[in-house]
């Protein structure tokens, strides 16, 4: 059936959240709830969100030891599992048989190239990579990605009429890898300039919390189309890590420069990056769009403005565990002397003679700045 969130028609369902405590657990959580499903959540008891609605019950345990979890719940049934956290494989055969619709959650990962673009010749994966794209089928390839694939096998013999969602790396509040960090501390510092890659064109599908949540919810609205699906979820905008760096800086009243370097030497850039090359990770979400109906609920413009916001009130520790996952040493005294001996480097860099008198353009098809002219000098 199709429920409306608003209209109750879920009224006295009950739904189980494992997990339910990070990035969009709350989203997802409250959305259950709107949706007058008893709603319960099992996690570690670790993190408490306020923002997770008081009527939900809670219970404190190990997601990642099946036997804890067994017991916790001992021999409860739901109509609804929301499976983010946890031993997903573990979790979905111990809960075979005892919930009506089981939704999951992964990651790309487990797509060839995500973490290891050099598995494609040339390097990078497909753009952009649909549900159907080739997955790790060898621990050699990526042993992380190969559990994730071999997980998502494993999951559906458990339950075959689940829908399982890839997740991209999510930013948003309480995101304990924070790449927005990386930007909002340089603009709380002041920093006039900022180094980046290839100009920031490097392009990676990311996903807001609200969106993400928004997405696998409407999984939980339309159980039978989504039974038995695997779908991409992300922002339906893809952006540049320069429209990135530039969108958070807007939004906190900055202007910086942002200083081009290529790849070889834009050390500081890495972390922005965050892989050994510079090439897209992209992935198609019309699946999703297609079959139930995603739109981006928050615009990825306001989403980063909403990130640099919530990082500017929770902003974390200098040098701590956000830092050291990010491996972004904040060092500006490096930053600028690298700046400055590229910047020699440049100076010292001459035009040649173009030995034919022609010097390369742009092609006789672009007609944007500096390029072709009118061949009319007048439009009629």
């Amino acid at each position: 059936m199709t429920a409306d969130s608003k209209s109750g028609s879920r009224r006295g369902e009950t739904a189980l959240v494992i997990g339910g405590t990070g990035p969009s657990g709350p989203f997802v959580v409250n959305g259950l709830v709107d949706r007058g499903f008893e709603t319960t959540i099992l996690h570690s008891g670790n993190h408490e969100p306020p923002e997770i609605l008081p009527e939900v019950e809670h219970i404190h345990t190990d997601a990642y030891d099946p036997e804890k979890v067994g017991s916790a719940l001992g021999g409860r049934n739901f109509d609804v599992c929301v499976a983010t956290y946890g031993r997903l494989r573990r979790n979905a055969e111990l809960l075979a048989g005892r919930v009506g619709q089981f939704i999951s959650v992964g990651g790309f990962p487990g797509y060839q190239g995500y973490m290891n673009a050099p598995l494609f010749d040339p390097p990078g994966m497909p753009t952009p990579t649909r549900e159907d794209g080739l997955r790790v089928n060898d621990p050699s390839q990526d042993e992380k990605g190969f559990r994730i694939a071999r997980t998502e096998d494993l999951l559906f013999e458990a339950q075959p009429n689940a829908t399982h969602f890839r997740y991209p790396w999510v930013y948003g509040p309480r995101q304990p890898a924070p790449r927005e960090w990386s930007f909002v501390r340089r603009v709380l510092d002041r920093r006039p300039h900022i180094i980046v890659a290839e100009d920031g064109l490097s392009l990676s599908s990311f996903g807001y919390v609200e969106n993400l949540a928004h997405a696998l919810l409407l999984a939980v609205d339309q159980p039978e189309k989504a039974a038995g699906q695997i779908y991409n979820a992300a922002d339906q905008e893809v952006l540049s890590i320069r429209q990135v760096v530039e969108t958070i800086a807007r939004s906190m009243g900055h202007d910086w420069e942002i200083v081009s370097m290529p790849w070889e030497v834009a050390w500081p850039a890495r972390p922005f990056v965050a892989q050994p090359w510079t090439t897209h990770r992209i992935v198609s979400i019309g699946k999703l769009e297609n079959e139930l109906g995603y739109r981006d609920v928050v615009d990825p413009h306001e989403a980063l403005a909403r990130t640099a916001q919530w990082l500017t009130e929770n902003p974390p520790e200098p040098g701590g565990t956000e830092e050291m996952v990010l491996q972004d040493p904040f060092d500006y005294v490096a930053e600028d002397e690298l700046i400055a001996s590229y910047r020699d480097a440049l100076a010292r860099v001459a035009e040649p003679k173009w030995t034919g008198g022609i010097e390369p353009g742009y092609g006789l098809a672009f007609s944007g700045p500096g390029g072709r002219a009118r061949s009319n000098p007048t439009f009629e």
